[in-house]
């Protein structure tokens, strides 16, 4: 007879958690999604998501619509009305790197009060990211003083980290590379396993589940987002050295390396570096981390420096060929920090306005679904187009800062027409070079000057 399914709660609709509620509602699960901003409620109510994830907004009307998705922003009812509460706050960073807790403090301590009045064992499941030891310090700790009740006993605690990757946020929970689940104790562990078992029925791969401690899974989160960062460092420290050399050329240097299995190709792709709300902060958090251990990660933070020189590259190149920036009009294609998504959350764009600003340069940027969010942030500083080709328009200077597949299908001719000076850098490497040389003036980062015959 097969196991009805349990309710379970989502305190922290963000990007993480609204992803993650309703992917569990379309899986059949009864949600209920909390949140302490009332007007976010209101619109995902209303079935309309409060930001761009490919997939997101037609599951989100699916659960609406079926109620198989309600809403509080109070979490003692969520945790009344479920057997399994999902922690997804936000862990933001600091100035200083370390990572500020209070709003998974508070929400475990809403969490402790309605475990206290609810009588029966409750499972609490620790999403977001938090350093190690927090789960069974800080989190633990909360838990019981505010509930009156014991861990393991009273009630299960879990560390469950994320590996969501905005645009492709939604299949990464339906189709995820591997499960870690960090238990409190093995009743803990089981409900939450048994929970996925549910979630992925007859999809559930062998060995797709890792059962570990809670340090352990705390670690492992902070272990991949700082190993994928380096790798994406390492390939933008070889671009650096390819545009010395008359040639030399990263991509294909990449997918040379890529071809070996141990290594293989993903995130070895050079560019303007990277951003985003996960990377920055989590390496910084744990180099601030290891430091409180008197411990230095040199790997780790000559990946953060690699970084942070990258997208200067793109005003050394144009600097290179125009001479001044000063009042010149560059094109920014892409604003968001990563394809498929709206987030400019430590974004490249960015650091490339500010320092494009400082040289005394004229910005125009378009991106496809970034623009608004852009737009409240700087307002008037720049301009903004109503597509790629308007960007362009009068440009001296276009720097691709984000893949988006729109800007793929621009041609040489297109920059050469529309462009005052068709001086064109790429930051991505969207374009095939020998498609664009003959017709602009054409660099790209990791690529070194025309070999001469």
């Amino acid at each position: 007879m097969a196991r009805t399914k349990p309710s379970i709660s989502v305190l922290g609709l963000g990007r993480v958690g609204l992803c993650f509620a309703v992917c569990c509602a379309n899986r059949g699960f009864h949600v209920v999604g909390v949140d302490v901003d009332e007007e976010k409620l209101d619109m995902i109510g209303a079935g309309k998501a409060p930001f761009y994830e490919p997939g997101l907004q037609a599951m989100l009307e699916k659960a609406v619509e079926k109620k198989d998705l309600e809403l509080t922003a109070s979490a003692g009812e969520a945790v009344a009305r479920s057997e399994v509460s999902f922690i997804t706050v936000g862990t933001p960073g600091r100035p200083d790197g370390s990572v500020d807790l209070s709003q998974i403090e508070s929400a475990c301590r809403d969490v402790g009060k309605a475990l206290a009045e609810k009588g029966a064992w409750h499972l609490v499941v620790v999403r977001s990211t938090v350093p190690p030891g927090t789960t069974g310090g800080l989190i633990k700790d909360v838990l019981e003083i505010s509930s009156g009740l014991k861990c393991g006993r009273g009630f299960g605690l879990c560390m469950n980290p994320e590996f969501l990757s905005e645009g492709n946020a939604i299949r990464g929970i339906l189709e995820p590379d591997r499960i870690v689940i960090g238990e409190y104790d093995k009743r803990s562990g089981d409900a939450l396993q048994a929970f996925y078992e549910q979630f992925h029925g007859n999809g559930l791969s062998h060995g797709l589940i890792l059962r570990t401690s809670l340090i352990n899974a705390e670690l492992i989160k902070y272990a991949s987002n700082a190993f994928l960062a380096m790798k994406v460092s390492f390939a933008n420290m070889i671009a650096h050295l390819c545009q010395l050399l008359p040639g030399a050329d990263v991509v294909s240097i990449m997918d040379g390396v890529g071809l070996d299995k141990r290594i293989g190709r993903a995130f070895l792709n050079a560019g303007l570096g990277w951003g985003g709300s996960c990377f920055p902060k989590d390496l910084a958090a744990l180099l601030k981390f290891a430091e409180g251990l008197g411990l230095q990660l040199p790997l780790v933070k000559a990946t953060v420096e690699v970084n942070e020189r990258q997208p200067l590259l793109a005003i050394e190149l144009a600097k290179k060929v125009l001479g001044t920036l000063e009042g010149k009009r560059v094109a920014l294609l892409g604003l968001a920090f990563k394809p498929g998504t709206d987030d400019i959350r430590g974004a490249v764009s960015l650091k490339l306005i500010e320092a494009l600003l400082a040289e005394g340069a004229d910005i125009v940027a378009y991106d496809p679904m970034a623009m608004e969010n852009v737009k409240a942030l700087l307002g008037s500083t720049i301009s903004y187009a109503s597509s790629a080709r308007e960007a362009l328009r009068e440009a001296d200077c276009c720097i691709i800062v984000t893949e988006w597949e729109e800007f793929r299908t621009l041609r040489p001719e297109d920059f050469k027409e529309l462009m005052r000076k068709p001086v064109v850098i790429d930051g991505r490497r969207i374009f095939r070079p020998k498609d664009f040389e003959q017709v602009v003036h054409f660099l790209a980062i990791g690529r070194g000057p025309r070999k001469l015959t």
